[in-house]
C-alpha cells in the first residue's frame, strides 16, 4: 500500500531516513521503519508462504527467496511512486523526494496539482503502474508454468505469481476512495471539478478516508477475534493485524488532512487586502544600510520594506538581509547593493486570497510580497501579518 502526501501536508516522519539513489532525477530515501517491515515480510514468506507453496527446500533457501521477494515488492512500490512522480513532473510539479517506509511509499510533491484533471491523472498513474506490473507478472508466471516443466522453474513461477498478486492488490487497494489514498485523490479531483473549491474537496475526501480507516480497522479486529475464537484460520491473524495497522494509519492521516482543510478553507476566503499593511513605507535604493536600519527598521518596527524609485518597485529588503551583512559595513553599503531585485513573483494584486499569497511565499522563498493595483503600491503583505491575523482569529 502506498500513501502519498501533498507538499503542504507531507509531514516528515520522526525517524531518520537515508538517501539510496535517484530515479527520474528524484532522490530516493529509505526510512528507518522500512527495515522493520522488510524483516517482517521476509520472515512471513520464509516461514509460512514459501514452505506451503514450495515444500522440501532448506531454511536458508526460504530466507534467501523471501528476502529477494521482499526487495522486489518494494521495487514495485517504488515504481508505483515513480508513476505518480512522472505525471507530476509533466505538470511541472517538483518532487522533493520519494521515501520508502513501513506502509509503502510517499512522494513529497513541491506544490499542489494545478487543476482537477492534473490531480486525477497524477493519482491514477500509480495504481495503473501497479496493475500493469501485476498483469505482467501473472502473465509471465502462467507462461513459464505452461512452457517449462523443470522443477527449477517452480520457484520463478511462485515468485512471479506472488509479485503479480501483490501488485494487483496494491493497485486495487489504492483505488479505495478515501483520502489520502490514490482513490481518495481521484475523489478529491471529482469534487474539486464539481464545486470549484480545492480545500472543501480535500475536507470531503478526507472525511471519506476517516470512514474507510475505521472500516478497515474494524475488519481487522473481526479477523483477529475470529482467528482467536477458532471460527477462522490462525493464519488470518496476520492479515487482521495488518488491516488494523493500515486502518489506524489511514484514519490518522485522513483526520490530519481534514483538520488542516478547515483553516485553509477560511484562508482561501480572506483577501490580501484584508490583511496587508496599507501604509507601505518604502526605501530609496541609494540610502545607506545604516540609515535604513536607524530610520526605518528600528523606527517603524517593520521587518520588510520595498525599495522604490520614481514610483517603480526595484526590490525588497528584509531584516534577514540586513542581519546577513556585517555591522561594520552598514554605513558604506547601499540598499541597492543588498536588496532582492524585483520579479514577477514579488508583486501580487490585492484581491488574491491569503492562501494564494502563502503559496507564492512558499514557492519564491520570500517573507513578504508587494501588493500592486493599477501599477501603484497599495500595501505590503508579510508572513508576520498573516500569522497575526491567524492568531487573532484563532485559526
Amino acid at each position: 500500500m502506498t500513501l502519498e502526501f501533498p507538499h503542504c501536508y507531507g509531514e516528515d516522519m520522526v525517524l531518520p531516513n537515508w538517501k539510496i539513489g535517484r530515479a527520474l532525477g528524484i532522490p530516493i530515501h529509505l526510512h528507518a521503519s522500512w527495515f522493520a517491515v522488510f524483516f517482517f515480510v521476509t520472515w512471513s514468506l520464509a516461514t509460512d508462504y514459501l514452505p506451503d507453496t514450495l515444500p522440501g527446500l532448506s531454511a536458508p533457501r526460504y530466507w534467501g527467496m523471501g528476502g529477494i521477494a521482499a526487495l522486489l515488492l518494494f521495487l514495485s512500490v517504488l515504481l508505483h511512486e515513480l508513476g505518480h512522480s512522472y505525471v507530476a513532473l509533466r505538470y511541472q510539479i517538483p518532487i522533493r523526494q520519494i521515501t520508502l517506509f513501513i506502509f509503502g511509499g510517499m512522494a513529497h510533491m513541491g506544490k499542489e496539482p494545478p487543476s482537477p484533471r492534473a490531480e486525477f491523472l497524477i493519482a491514477m498513474a500509480g495504481p495503473l503502474v501497479s496493475l500493469v506490473l501485476g498483469a505482467g507478472c501473472l502473465g509471465g508466471a502462467m507462461a513459464m508454468e505452461s512452457l517449462f516443466s523443470q522443477p527449477g522453474m517452480k520457484g520463478l513461477v511462485v515468485l512471479g505469481s506472488l509479485l503479480g498478486m501483490v501488485n494487483m492488490q496494491l493497485g486495487l487497494f489504492n483505488l479505495i476512495p478515501g483520502f489520502p489514498l490514490d482513490g481518495g485523490r481521484v475523489l478529491r479531483a471529482g469534487l474539486w471539478a464539481r464545486n470549484k473549491d480545492f480545500h472543501r474537496a480535500t475536507s470531503q475526501a478526507a472525511f471519506a478516508g476517516i470512514g474507510f480507516g475505521i472500516a478497515l480497522g474494524l475488519i481487522g479486529v473481526v479477523l483477529i477475534v475470529g482467528a482467536w475464537s477458532g471460527f477462522l484460520s490462525q493464519s488470518i491473524t496476520t492479515n487482521g493485524v495488518w488491516l488494523m495497522c493500515i486502518g489506524a494509519f489511514l484514519f490518522a492521516a485522513a483526520l490530519n488532512h481534514k483538520r488542516q482543510a478547515a483553516p485553509r478553507m477560511l484562508l482561501a476566503s480572506v483577501t490580501v487586502r484584508q490583511v496587508m499593511v496599507h501604509r507601505a513605507v518604502t526605501l530609496l535604493p541609494d540610502m545607506s544600510v545604516q540609515d535604513a536600519v536607524d530610520q526605518y527598521f528600528v523606527a517603524q518596527g517593520y521587518g520588510e520594506f520595498p525599495v522604490c524609485e520614481e514610483g517603480q518597485v526595484l526590490g525588497v529588503v528584509t531584516v534577514r538581509d540586513v542581519q546577513a551583512l556585517p555591522t561594520a559595513l552598514w554605513p558604506w553599503r547601499r540598499v541597492r547593493e543588498m536588496m532582492r531585485p524585483t520579479s514577477p513573483a514579488l508583486c501580487i494584486p490585492p484581491d488574491w486570497s491569503i492562501m494564494q499569497a502563502m503559496d507564492r511565499m512558499a514557492q519564491s522563498g520570500l517573507d513578504c510580497l508587494v501588493v500592486m493595483e493599477n501599477g501603484e503600491i497599495v500595501g505590503l503583505v508579510t508572513r508576520s501579518a498573516i500569522a497575526q491575523y491567524l492568531q487573532l482569529h484563532k485559526v
